[in-house]
């Protein structure tokens, strides 16, 4: 008989938020796969629970030399418990090579639900929540991360980041930038834990805020872009959207073009608006 690998949801700040049959996997797992071992240690102590299994790490590095491994012991008919350092095995933290290996074996992935920082967040921004996307980390480099926000500039479902807090201000600046800086949006910070903080806004803002310093685990939540029909957008929000395109690789005569499309408006509107935005910056001080 082949095995089980159950993903287990781990506390994201209170420890009392961690999931009852937690413990009991990490008591009868045959192997534990911690994305940090020491961790896993503070947390079954603050537990009160003893592993009884084999604890292995299983981290970004040695991810890949790992699973083999593991879906051996799989195949072999062990218990595998994945818990990484804080909410769901897989959602931006390793698991998901594991997982996909394991399907392949036809072996059976089961969960202990847990605490998710996305979810969490999401409920708590007071933006839309019906419909969402998770988009993960932002690219370090400034240009990839602009690439990437030019790439959801339209996307219509609440966006939510993962985000370090020495890069924050950076990537609100970014945000505000490509995507508007009235776009409202979310920073949470802290969530669950003793200084929790959730600071709301236009990511303009946001922007000018985070510029001060802000520590902690970061999740940003982000308006999804306004659905707009004829007439509805005015001169400014169809040259930024046409300016987009552009920096995203398109001639501007197809941004036109795709903006006028977008918004069910003449051709000759929105050339109109970037020519007068051009003269505009050009008279300028």
């Amino acid at each position: 008989m082949t095995g089980i690998l159950v993903l287990a949801g781990t506390p994201i700040g209170d420890i009392s938020d961690a999931p009852p049959r937690l413990a009991a996997e990490l008591a009868g797992a045959d192997v534990v796969a911690a994305e940090d071992t020491r961790r896993l240690r503070r947390l079954t102590q603050a537990l009160g629970v003893q592993t009884s299994g084999r604890v292995v790490s299983y981290f970004e590095g040695n991810e890949a030399a790992r699973t083999p491994e593991l879906v051996e012991a799989l195949a072999g008919g062990a218990r595998v418990l994945l818990v990484t350092d804080a909410g769901m095995p897989s959602v931006s933290d390793p698991g998901y090579r594991l997982v996909a290996a394991a399907v392949e074996k036809d072996i059976k992935v089961t969960a202990v639900p847990g605490p998710s920082a996305v979810l969490t967040a999401l409920a708590l921004s007071g933006l839309p929540v019906d419909r969402f996307c998770f988009e993960g980390f932002l690219p370090r480099k400034s240009g990839e991360r602009l690439s990437r926000l030019r790439e959801v500039a339209e996307e219509r479902r609440t966006l939510v980041y993962f985000e370090a807090p020495h890069r924050l201000d950076d990537t609100l600046a970014a945000m505000a930038e490509v995507l508007g800086s009235g776009r409202r949006a979310a920073v949470c910070r802290e969530l669950t834990k003793t200084y929790e903080e959730v600071k709301r806004g236009p990511l303009g803002e946001l922007a000018a805020w985070a510029a001060e310093g802000v520590r902690g685990e970061i999740t940003v939540v982000v308006e999804g872009a306004p659905d707009k029909g004829a007439g509805e957008l005015d001169a400014a929000e169809l040259v930024r959207r046409v300016r987009v395109r552009e920096e995203a690789g398109e001639r501007r005569k197809e941004a036109i073009a795709a903006v006028a499309a977008e918004a069910r408006i003449p051709k000759r509107d929105v050339f109109d608006a970037v020519v007068a935005a051009k003269n505009a910056a050009r008279t300028a001080p």
